[in-house]
């Protein structure tokens, strides 16, 4: 059986056909997910990807918190649904408060593009589960509003809990505070991770494979069933 993974599209995506050729890499079935839909399709899981949703006019993020397919996507990710947001899609989920927290911009005020090296903090989760904590990947950052924030009360929590996904190892690139790179939801199927794995899921277009993990970790329940 082949798991079906919604990629939505809001407007002003652009890495929603690269998450799809992710999952489809990964031996998935992709779905595209329109920001209008009223209906996830009977998907596995569910990816929003990165960009620019709706010019990032107001906060980013906060403007497709509201968009149709998000009442959806709310209701689904509290029965259970794997939701992964990354990069413009991990704003949209702390907008949406699937997970806790915040995305600010960088400390040095600038956008960033370089390769980064993340290591796998929860090795739990549906997303990560074909790692191994404490395992280090190189993946691609892209984004000028990057840096996640919570406050003292919520950090704690988080790291308690074990809800912090991913940090970065070695130099923090953007100020993130204890340098998380991503966070999961407290029952641990929301995900939100800064870095981009769809950019990194093979050598000739991404700087290694590493990333191709968070996409095939989230068709395992479905190839087992």
């Amino acid at each position: 059986m082949t798991a079906r993974v919604g990629v939505v599209t809001f407007p002003g995506s652009l890495d929603d056909r690269d998450a799809c050729r992710a999952v489809r890499r990964a031996g998935g079935e992709p779905v595209e997910l329109w920001h209008d839909d009223a209906s996830l399709r009977g998907v596995d899981a569910v990816i929003l990807p990165g960009g620019f949703s709706y010019g990032d006019y107001l906060r980013c993020g906060a403007i497709a918190r509201f968009a149709p397919v998000m009442g959806e996507i709310i209701p689904a990710a509290a029965r259970g649904l794997p939701v992964l947001g990354i990069c413009n899609g991990f704003q949209i989920l702390c907008e949406a408060h699937l997970l806790p927290g915040a995305l600010t911009r960088n400390a040095a005020r600038r956008f960033i593009n370089r390769d980064v090296r993340i290591r796998i903090e929860n090795a739990a989760s549906p997303w990560t589960s074909g790692y191994q904590a404490g395992q280090e990947l190189t993946v691609v950052l892209k984004s000028g509003e990057g840096a996640y924030m919570a406050d003292p009360a919520t950090l704690a929590q988080l790291e308690a809990n074990g809800q912090i996904l991913a940090r970065y190892s070695g130099v923090n690139p953007n100020g993130s505070v204890a340098g998380i790179a991503g966070v999961v939801s407290a029952a641990g199927n929301v995900a939100g991770l800064m870095p981009h794995p769809e950019h990194a899921i093979d050598t000739l277009t991404g700087p290694t494979a590493d990333g191709l993990g968070f996409f095939s970790s989230v068709l395992l329940p479905v190839a087992r069933a």
